[in-house]
């Protein structure tokens, strides 16, 4: 049993969760009555790691739990899409812990639960949801924070969770109330960098709080805008043709390598398979040479708008 004198309770991803661990970049939430819906706590973990040697090297996955070691930070595991357990090692930075917690394990929790986490910024615009998805460094929340300077509001930085509705609309939850920016794109927005905590492990980045643009209702996914880096001059916006949109949502999908050895292939396919018509796909080709996040706003404001006229 999770100890209720040391249990803070939250709310993100739409989850009610109790936690033994502080996450002060999620909102408290009251719970009256009934159960969590997530318990992350603590234990020891130790008898697991030296029973598999492999999870000091490798994630274990299997159907219902996940597991992987962090040298020096902590084991955790996740069961069943509804614990998420936390061994400490080395009376290492709680700091570390959440940064595991709310990115991999919480990917992982959505998928045991078969809600899709794509990897991502997610902004509200005029009522509907738009992804905007790519490798890491890409650019994505930077481009989000370009939304935000012009009065947008943001669902999701990192993870973001989607359903598909009984009508087979895509839906976004939204995450929690926190962007992670890079100090060159502090500088860009006239940030100033000591008003901001430095990300773990990322002296250059920093975790941005944004509750008074925090979208806190879920809106349905309209489009998916793929962000690529370029050495060409000019920023190109393309369509991603029906097929290749398999593609673009598997690449992009968070962590999708649990995908396999958890048993959800098939599932991941025929979500997917719902989406790829219901939604607008493009990507988004970014000049590295100088930047562009305002462009790229302007870019995907205008594109949105002639579709909307279109239909």
């Amino acid at each position: 049993m999770i100890n209720s004198l040391q249990t803070m309770v939250y709310k993100a991803f739409g989850f009610t969760i109790f936690s033994e661990i502080s996450l002060p970049e999620i909102p408290h939430h009251n719970l009256e009555t009934g159960l969590a819906d997530i318990i992350i706590k603590k234990t020891d973990l130790s008898q697991l790691v030296s029973e598999r040697s492999s999870v000091t090297e490798h994630f274990v996955v299997k159907e219902k739990s996940i597991t992987f070691h962090v040298p020096e930070i902590a084991t955790f595991q996740i069961r069943n899409g509804n614990e998420i357990l936390v061994s400490p090692l080395n009376n290492s930075d709680e700091d570390y812990h959440r940064l595991y917690i709310l990115g991999t394990c919480m990917g992982a929790i959505l998928m045991q639960r078969k809600i899709l986490p794509l990897h991502g910024s997610a902004i509200a615009i005029d009522g509907k949801a738009y992804a905007f998805v790519g490798d890491s460094g890409a650019g994505k929340s930077t481009l989000a924070s370009a939304f935000l300077n012009r009065g947008y509001q943001l669902l999701s930085d990192d993870v973001i969770p989607v359903t598909i509705s009984a009508e087979n609309i895509p839906i976004v939850t939204p995450a929690y109330p926190q962007q992670k920016l890079w100090m060159e794109s502090l500088n860009q927005f006239g940030m100033e960098s000591d008003q901001y905590k430095p990300i773990v492990e990322r002296e250059t980045k920093f975790a941005v709080p944004v509750s008074s643009q925090f979208a806190n209702q879920q809106l349905p996914l309209a489009g998916i805008v793929e962000l690529t880096k370029t050495d060409e001059a000019e920023i190109r916006i393309i369509p991603i043709t029906k097929m290749a949109r398999f593609h673009t949502l598997y690449t992009h999908t968070y962590r999708n390598f649990f995908l396999e050895g958890a048993g959800l292939m098939d599932w991941h396919f025929a979500t997917t398979a719902k989406m790829i018509n219901q939604l607008s796909f493009y990507q988004l080709q970014r000049p590295v040479s100088r930047f562009t996040a305002h462009d790229l706003t302007e870019l995907i404001l205008s594109t949105i708008s002639k579709e909307e006229k279109v239909r």
